[in-house]
């Protein structure tokens, strides 16, 4: 429907339009656009648009659907004027994407545009976003019930943060992760219990491959406005690996670590606490501004490293820098990935002297699993299923059958 017949129409009032270069190029907009809206929409360019969106007739708007494509990138800046000026003039934005770089996306999204739907459009997703924006303003998570005077519906549980942050690549944090994740899945066959694995690498994060799970887009959109999420977003955005065990996988595309800040964790680990019983993190190798936020929030925060001089300049790093933050250092247990085996007489020597050099604790011995251990992760199959009797599998079982033992104890001694 072209702008002149569309916004001009007497016969039928104009309720909402879309935005884009060529709106001929989204064609599955245009067909969603009719059956959401009949005649009641219209088309502008992005040089009407922003005209149009300061004009009096405007304010009958109930949304404007922005459609960009890779092309479209050259003239970011206009488009996210366009947005702001959507935004200040009480325009609600549906932002429609095909191929855009994450990077692009996170900015215009930052901007405020109200919902985000990649194209081709799923089948209902702009339904969806259209009954999102139509729907009463919902509370977020970290909203008190004294502002709001309700709060949202979500999990009665108080989960236990458990977190693993390698100090080195390569140094087994994701299998750990993965594993003690899976492990606490099935530590109690009569009483089972409910845990969410969560991948925080947002650039390289690899639990989906470890589990042969999908990268979903709900991951995508979940961290891009962690302010409007609520319990059922949060459910929404993380799949089942077996029907036992939760996670929320890393991006599909490759996103800068900065695109999350304190506010955004914060909330996703309260949404993950109150509907699971253990929330197990894996943690990227980068030091980032809510590295802290997950640390005075873990219960557990494993640090594996190796027996080797890189691992030993790191975990100085990491000691020293929790130190001059005054940051609790203390939370660290360090475990020492491919550990020398009992008869090694001269590793264990090693290891003494590192521990005593680095003035740390290693506390946990992690055996060389050897390559049923890289064909597990290569599979997508957890060690318990693929190779029982491993030696590394075993030592993550007793890490979280303490763990979860532990926690009973502490349950039954508060009462």
């Amino acid at each position: 429907m072209s702008s002149n017949t569309a916004l001009q129409s007497e016969s039928e009032p104009i309720t909402a339009c879309t935005v884009a270069r060529d709106v001929q190029k989204f064609d599955l907009l245009i067909e969603d656009m009719e059956a959401e809206l009949g005649e009641a929409w219209g088309d502008l360019t992005f040089q009407d648009a922003r005209v149009f969106f300061t004009q009096p007739e405007a304010q009958y708007l109930e949304f404007v659907a922005i459609a960009i494509d890779e092309e479209d990138e050259v003239n970011l800046a206009a488009i996210a004027d366009l947005i702001e000026t959507a935004n200040a003039n009480d325009l609600k934005v549906i932002l429609i994407a095909e191929d855009v770089s994450p990077i692009a996306l996170h900015q215009l999204l930052k901007l405020g545009a109200k919902e985000f739907a990649p194209y081709p459009l799923p089948e209902g997703a702009l339904h969806d976003a259209i009954e999102r924006l139509r729907a009463p303003a919902v509370v977020h998570l970290a909203a008190s019930e004294g502002e709001t005077g309700r709060k949202l519906p979500k999990g009665n549980k108080d989960g236990v943060i458990v977190t693993v942050h390698g100090l080195a690549g390569g140094v087994g944090a994701t299998t750990l992760a993965v594993n003690i994740a899976w492990e606490l899945a099935n530590i109690d066959k009569k009483k089972p219990v409910k845990v969410c694995l969560m991948d925080f690498d947002l650039q390289f994060g690899t639990v989906a491959t470890f589990l042969d799970l999908p990268r979903r887009e709900a991951v995508y959109e979940l961290l891009s406005d962690t302010e409007s999420m609520d319990n059922e977003a949060f459910l929404h955005a993380l799949c089942s690996y077996n029907e036992k065990l939760s996670v929320l996988t890393a991006p599909s595309d490759l996103l800068p670590l900065d695109m999350v800040g304190p506010e955004d964790i914060e909330r996703l680990l309260e949404a993950a606490r109150q509907n699971f019983d253990y929330v197990v993190i894996d943690m990227p190798t980068a030091i980032v501004q809510w590295t802290e936020t997950v640390l005075g929030a873990s219960h557990v925060y494993l640090t594996p490293l190796e027996l080797d001089m890189r691992s030993a300049q790191n975990t100085l790093r990491m000691v020293r820098a929790l130190k001059a933050e005054d940051l609790p250092f203390e939370k660290l247990r360090f475990v020492l990935n491919r550990a020398p085996k009992f008869t090694d007489l001269s590793g264990k020597s090693r290891v003494k002297r590192m521990s005593e050099s680095l003035d740390i604790e290693i506390e946990l011995l992690m055996p060389d699993g050897g390559k049923p251990v890289v064909q597990s992760g290569d599979h997508g199959i957890p060690l318990m299923d693929s190779a029982a009797k491993n030696p590394l599998r075993k030592e993550i079982l007793k890490l979280a059958d303490s763990i979860h033992k532990h926690n009973i104890e502490a349950a039954e001694a508060a009462g």
